[in-house]
């Protein structure tokens, strides 16, 4: 991305950004009286993402982590009567659906969903527990696969999802991944894949499947370390209402958002959730995850235990984060045409369109951060910065873009970076936001810096196609923006606890993975 002039010196009167709204999310699953998976998991999940929970009960279960030794199904007449006096009250932002039991409670889920019409509804249909206990009865089977296409998303377990196909399970990722193909075709939703419960390698992918076109590809990736744990009771459940509350906290915010976005912030949450599910050393069997590993490291940190950065070092980290990112920009073909003069104009007229419209949201993003920074000099500066951007994508309109065909709709590398950067913003963590609006600052900066010095190498000839854009590379202002910019987010690194300060890594190394590709983008667009 670009900022392309300088900031300004005049500052307007810039509101603040109405706070976020609390995203109200309905779980509609059984009880778990152990805490670690159902309803119970639900709302800590919910909680842990800033969503207000509510909840629905389907079944009662006398279960602990070591298995599920009874269920109870109460009349699908009383949970018809739980959710109709919820949306008789209530504004329902997303629908979580887990554990239903019977065909009858299926029923009556899928006719209230008819009359509510929910925003989001994910689905995570619980056919089998991780200990291997069978959750719905084979009777059922029916109703549920009436129920799938009014699902937005669908979560299943491997075993869940060769069960809906009537398949025998996948023995490998490949098989897993044509599974929910198969799926998500059938159903029209968007199917997410797990690899959790695969053992063919240390990584521990998922995938979000939808043959249907509502994303930029058929599958998104999303690769993952693997957790060595026995402590994933409730790693379906944590998931699947973790979705539905970020989805709905970005669609809240914006009215707009994706599920890679969702993904890949609340994959390093569970992930997390799981390395130190220990710390409960709850039950001798299956334990649960620990949802609010991140309250706890605060609590930690804030009580003294944790150790604060040097100034300059968590800056310096996350310098070191970025570097294969640089790498990987300086390799690009674009990059080195851009240098050389060789890229095909319509490739740079398709990164300026792009570059306007991410500015537009950009600048929104920026405008948080100033609404929210704990000094007057933090406010002005990102306010400022976000005016820039307005003035930016205004000149480009009015110069480039208006005498050249470029194509103007919004390019799915652009709406995931955006949509990312939004859902920082409303984490209600200043350093988190600032962390993932650097690499904007920072990755351009030092793109800018060794293209201008490869510019001049060559004798900065004004026949250069593109040699207005590389002069400006080479702008100080911009250079000292960044620089305070870095300093900012360094600052906010050593206010925060250790916990924060990985989040803040998350957001900074996701934004800097994004700059590699909107600077592919165009090869991929032509």
């Amino acid at each position: 991305m670009s900022l392309l002039t300088t900031t300004s010196s005049f500052l307007p009167c810039v509101p603040a950004p109405a706070a976020p709204r609390i995203p109200r999310v309905l779980a509609i699953a059984g009880s778990d009286p152990s805490g670690g998976a159902g309803i119970q998991a639900d709302l800590k999940s919910i909680a842990a993402h800033g969503g207000y929970g509510m909840a629905a009960i389907t079944a009662l279960t006398a279960q602990n982590t070591r298995g599920v030794s009874a269920v109870h199904v109460p009349p699908a007449a009383f949970l018809t009567a739980q959710l109709d006096a919820l949306s008789g009250d209530i504004s329902i932002d997303a629908v979580k659906i887990g554990m239903l039991g019977d065909a009858a409670v299926i029923d009556a889920v899928r006719t209230w969903l008819e009359k509510a019409r929910p925003a989001v509804v994910v689905l995570d249909p619980v056919m089998v527990a991780t200990s291997g206990d069978r959750l719905l009865q084979e009777s059922a089977e029916a109703a549920l696969e009436a129920l799938l296409p009014y699902a937005d998303l669908i979560t299943p377990n491997l075993a869940e999802l060769a069960i809906l196909l009537k398949e025998p399970a996948a023995g490998n990722w490949a098989a897993a991944l044509q599974q929910g193909k198969r799926l998500a075709a059938r159903t029209g939703a968007t199917v997410l894949v797990k690899g959790g419960h695969l053992d063919d390698g240390a990584g521990c992918p998922d995938a979000l499947v939808n043959t249907g076109g509502l994303l930029a590809q058929d599958v998104v990736v999303v690769p993952g370390e693997r957790v060595p744990t026995r402590n994933s009771h409730g790693t379906g459940c944590s998931l699947s209402s973790a979705m539905a509350t970020v989805q709905a906290r970005i669609l809240g915010h914006d009215g707009r958002g994706d599920w890679e976005t969702v993904l890949r912030n609340v994959k390093p949450w569970l992930q997390e959730a799981l390395r130190t599910s220990a710390d409960l050393d709850v039950g001798n069997g299956n334990g649960p995850v620990h949802h609010f590993h991140h309250v706890q490291q605060h609590t930690q940190d804030h009580g003294q235990t944790g150790r604060v950065p040097a100034e300059g070092a968590f800056a310096a980290a996350l310098r070191d984060a970025a570097a294969a990112d640089l790498e990987a920009i300086y390799g690009l073909d674009f990059i080195k045409a851009l240098a050389d003069g060789s890229l095909p104009e319509k490739e740079f007229a398709y990164y300026l369109a792009q570059d306007a419209l991410y500015l537009n949201g950009y600048s929104r993003v920026l405008a948080r951060a100033a609404a929210i920074a704990p000094t007057e000099a933090e406010q002005l500066f990102w306010a400022r910065s976000a005016q820039n951007c307005l003035e930016v994508e205004s000149e480009l309109h009015r110069t480039w873009l208006s005498t050249r065909t470029a194509d103007g709709t919004l390019g799915p590398v652009t709406k995931s970076y955006v949509d990312h950067l939004l859902a920082a913003s409303v984490s209600g963590s200043y350093g988190v936001l600032v962390a993932a609006v650097l690499p904007c600052f920072w990755l351009y900066a030092e793109v800018g810096e060794t293209l201008h010095g490869q510019f001049l190498a060559a004798g900065a000839p004004d026949e250069h196609p593109y040699a207005v854009w590389l002069r400006t590379y080479a702008d100080e202002e911009f250079a000292a923006a960044t620089r305070q910019a870095v300093a900012y987010a360094d600052a906010a690194g050593r206010r925060a606890s250790e916990g924060e300060r990985q989040a803040m890594t998350v957001a900074f190394r996701q934004s800097a993975r994004y700059e590699v590709d909107f600077f592919d983008a165009p090869r991929l667009h032509a």
